[in-house]
């Protein structure tokens, strides 16, 4: 649909794979949605664990039939010590049906999932496309004006800011954000190897960061190799092969000979936090409300809460014939994700120094902690639950109105 009207709603700015999922959930429930972004392929060859619920919100928008077949299955996570150090932790493994499931979640290439979410964007008759870029932002007491870069604007009453970690949303709402430099930066690529994956990822535990092999469909897995700046400059500069021969020592051989496929990627890593989710009619999901380091595949699960999060609140808000831009409205969306994302932050960070740390005492403490949910039963079950999804968190009403459970809960 391409939309007579330039009045909506709620206008969506950004189509990743955050912004795609925002759009599709307002729209199904019969929302008048304009979805603002240019038609580009996808960038980068890096890919995403879809854990916990994000695959019950992927089948309630009717995406998940479409990618299914194209994803990897997670049924154990092994965390290795890799660091060398004096004080190293024992190894931890999480398997899914300790917490009674068959699988912890999915890994799927980006591109497949994004293809498979514009595929269901085009599908919903209330759902506008402007194949084009969002160049100002105005908003005003009663609707936000959006000016297009090949002319003419629209205007909403809720935009959903989904425009990744440089948001022209988030500064047209006066939105302040905390960043903070990690001095990492992030190796992404993809490798075929001659062993099995058996369906398990592992992380090991590096001086420098994590570096995790996370399984694709056959014998194949997406690599993120988290080190210093000038060791991933390194990394990239390499041949193809020197890649592979340097990829199957880091992972001690456990997935064979290994060989990398075109294309990596290199991005620095951060911490951004915004002073507020939503503001001046204007709420943000995914980049544009939380910037974290690739530990625990926390992400792009959280913008996919995020989505759901703020689909939930129009919904309700124009079923009660109340605006959806209205500061009440918003104050549930900022209300809704800050525990979530707050929380998730902390551990992530958390988790990220104490790997980093050459201080003793941090070092036997992370020891501590690894051997207690590695040994102790019903707190490595807790770990594993609460790294899925938020066990408070709400079950999300579905298209129907039937009440969907978090996979992780169902045991």
């Amino acid at each position: 649909m391409n939309g007579n009207s330039s009045v909506y709603d709620v206008a969506v700015v950004g189509a990743g794979p955050a912004g795609l999922s925002a759009a599709i959930a307002i729209a199904q429930s019969g929302t008048r949605t304009a979805l603002i972004a240019r038609h580009l392929p996808y960038g980068d060859n890096r890919t995403t664990a879809l854990l916990g619920g994000s695959i019950d919100f992927l089948q309630a928008l009717e995406v998940w039939p479409h990618c299914r077949d194209m994803a990897a299955e997670l049924r154990t996570m092994r965390l290795v010590d890799d660091t060398g150090r004096l004080i190293r932790a024992p190894e931890v493994k999480f398997t899914c049906d300790e917490i009674g499931l068959d699988v912890f979640g999915y890994n799927i290439e980006n591109r497949v999932l994004v293809a498979a979410l514009e595929a269901r964007a085009a599908a919903i008759d209330n759902l506008a496309r402007l194949d084009d870029d969002a160049v100002a932002i105005n908003p005003s007491d009663d609707f936000v004006a959006i000016d297009l870069a090949r002319g003419g604007s629209i205007s909403a009453r809720l935009v959903v800011g989904a425009d990744g970690r440089h948001s022209l949303c988030r500064e047209a709402a006066g939105i302040a954000v905390k960043r903070r430099e990690l001095h990492q930066a992030a190796l992404t690529l993809n490798a075929s190897h001659s062993r099995p994956h058996h369906n398990i990822s592992t992380e090991f535990h590096t001086p420098q960061g994590p570096c995790v092999f996370v399984p694709l469909p056959g014998n194949r897995s997406s690599v993120v190799w988290v080190s210093e700046p000038k060791e991933a400059d390194r990394l990239m500069a390499l041949s193809d092969e020197e890649l592979s021969d340097a990829a199957e020592v880091r992972a001690h051989s456990v997935l064979g000979k290994m060989q990398v496929e075109p294309g990596r990627s290199q991005f620095p890593l951060a911490i951004e936090q915004p002073a507020t989710f939503a503001k001046a009619r204007i709420a943000l999901v995914g980049e544009a409300a939380h910037v974290l380091p690739p530990i625990g595949a926390q992400g792009l699960n959280m913008g996919l809460r995020d989505a759901a999060d703020i689909a939930e609140i129009v919904r309700d808000a124009l079923a009660a014939s109340e605006d959806p831009g209205s500061p009440a409205a918003l104050g549930r969306y900022a209300a809704a994700r800050r525990p979530d994302v707050v929380s998730r932050t902390f551990v992530v960070d958390m988790a990220n120094r104490s790997l980093l740390s050459a201080f003793l005492p941090m070092q036997s403490l992370r020891a501590a902690g690894l051997h207690l949910i590695g040994s102790f039963g019903p707190l490595r079950r807790l770990a594993m639950r609460e790294g899925l999804a938020p066990s408070w968190r709400t079950p999300q009403p579905n298209r129907s109105g039937a009440t969907e459970t978090p996979a992780v809960r169902s045991e």
